[in-house]
């Protein structure tokens, strides 16, 4: 089921923003792959993966279409010989990840998933479940891309768990950890992503990380007064807070001399 059905189910009503505009075409399928897939085996390749039987229907798609192919990925894809659909293959370094081993990671995956939706359940214990979900983003991360929605979800899980712990200094090393993917996949103004900078913001603060804080709370500003207007109490809440590190962080400077 693509995207734009699914939401036409779920919410009815047919999107028509450019990532569903663009399913079946070869940037949408990487960006698929990339958010989506598997990651490289090798730790120093970046490259996004895809299954070995997209190279049959990439060499075959028409002349017209080769305009959405980089030049150096076409003839990636026509020099490779491998069976297709055994694997999926590196679209950086040309390795194979066999389907079995993705298999078994992902199945490990889910096994401990289930055991940590069961103890948020039943249990307010967050040392707990925070391990199970570390095991799994440990998982995750050799199984998934960089960039993975489920690594960012898990991450985020984390993050909350460690806020409710109020464990501050590994709350915020999570929270950067989310602002790479939040830049890639959100537009640069967008709500998701400036209530991001502020959680960082909120966070460096909190740890006398004051010029850290401004940079943050002063993204998160550019943002939100845009999406939030200015006017609402979050508005001026965040305003006053920015301020309140301008004046801590120039007077730290200040001392310094």
């Amino acid at each position: 089921m693509t995207r734009q059905k699914a939401l036409k189910e779920q919410y009815l009503f047919t999107c028509t923003c450019p990532r569903c505009s663009k399913v079946g075409q070869i940037d949408d399928i990487q960006e698929s792959a990339i958010l989506e897939g598997y990651r490289c085996k090798s730790e120093k390749c970046g490259g996004f993966l895809l299954r070995t039987a997209v190279r049959s229907k990439i060499d075959n798609l028409p002349g017209a279409f080769m305009s959405f192919l980089s030049m150096t990925l076409f003839l990636f894809f026509k020099s490779t010989k491998i069976e297709d659909g055994k694997g999926f293959q590196c679209q950086g370094c040309g390795l194979v990840r066999d389907n079995e081993e993705i298999k078994n990671i992902a199945t490990e995956i889910k096994l401990l998933s289930e055991e940590a939706t069961s103890k948020s359940a039943f249990s307010c214990n967050y040392k707990e479940v925070i391990s199970i979900y570390k095991r799994i983003e440990k998982l995750q991360a050799k199984l998934y891309h960089p960039f993975s929605i489920n690594l960012m979800k898990t991450r985020e899980k984390i993050l909350k768990s460690l806020m409710e712990l109020e464990h501050w200094t590994e709350a915020l090393a999570y929270c950067k950890l989310t602002i790479p993917f939040y830049e890639k996949v959100y537009p640069s103004v967008h709500p998701l992503l400036g209530l991001q900078y502020y959680t960082c913001g909120k966070l460096e603060w909190y740890l006398r990380e004051t010029e850290e804080a401004v940079k943050s709370l002063t993204k998160a500003v550019d943002i939100l007064r845009i999406t939030h207007g200015t006017s609402t109490s979050f508005m001026k809440d965040l305003l006053m807070k920015l301020e309140e590190a301008h004046a801590e962080a120039s007077y730290k400077l200040s001392s310094m001399d």
